[in-house]
């Protein structure tokens, strides 16, 4: 096994918390038609379109020509997309510091819409510490294909066998793994802890 010198971190549901729900608990009080909205309108491969590049302008008018009744929740989301990021994983970010401090090449890569991420870094702003991060709008392209994890290696000079990602993805970890690159699924802090520990990586 290579040394392991460069650490990359997913961001979402490893440092941060992410939930669309959250906000739609108040936005559609109604159980049933909250999860209908959630599965068939604002779902997840529409959300990651956003992620892969696509503005919010467009993403929200494919939206309303369909469903047009549902205008105001459709652009709820972006409006209170910042409820759906309510706090950071104490224990996650710990270690991410603490590895920076230790001499390890710490760097991000995430699947994010560029806008919003400017705002969750305002936010947080942990994620100024790392050395650098892809975000996945930026470069319009989205884990867990191929070019983005090539990309991040080109960006920062890493070499795919000394990498060790950290995402809570089963198929984004596999990605990276088919990219070169070592990979642990991210599961808690403690977990992450015994992972690394496994590397030859204490924290």
């Amino acid at each position: 096994m290579s040394e392991i010198r460069h650490i990359v971190f997913d961001i979402g549901k490893v440092l941060i918390h992410y939930d669309p729900e959250l906000p739609f608990r108040r936005l559609i009080p109604d159980e049933e038609k909250r999860r209908w909205f959630l599965a068939e309108v604002c779902t997840p491969d529409w959300n990651i379109e956003q992620d892969r590049g696509r503005a919010w302008e467009d993403a929200e008018a494919l939206l309303i020509a369909d469903y047009p009744d549902e205008e105001e929740n459709i652009r709820g989301f972006r409006l209170n997309w910042h409820e759906m990021v309510p706090h950071a994983y104490e224990g996650s970010v710990a270690i991410l510091e603490a590895l920076i401090e230790r001499g390890y090449d710490v760097t991000m890569l995430t699947n994010f819409a560029s806008d919003t991420f400017v705002e969750a870094r305002e936010r947080y702003r942990f994620l100024e510490k790392p050395r650098g991060v892809t975000v996945s709008g930026d470069v319009r392209a989205i884990k867990p294909d191929r070019a983005i994890f090539d990309h991040h290696v080109a960006a920062f000079s890493l070499d795919p066998k000394g990498t060790l990602f950290i995402d809570d993805s089963p198929k984004n970890v596999e990605g990276a793994r088919a990219a070169g690159w070592n990979a642990v699924l991210f599961k808690d802090a403690e977990t992450l802890r015994k992972d690394l520990a496994g590397y030859g990586i204490e924290v």
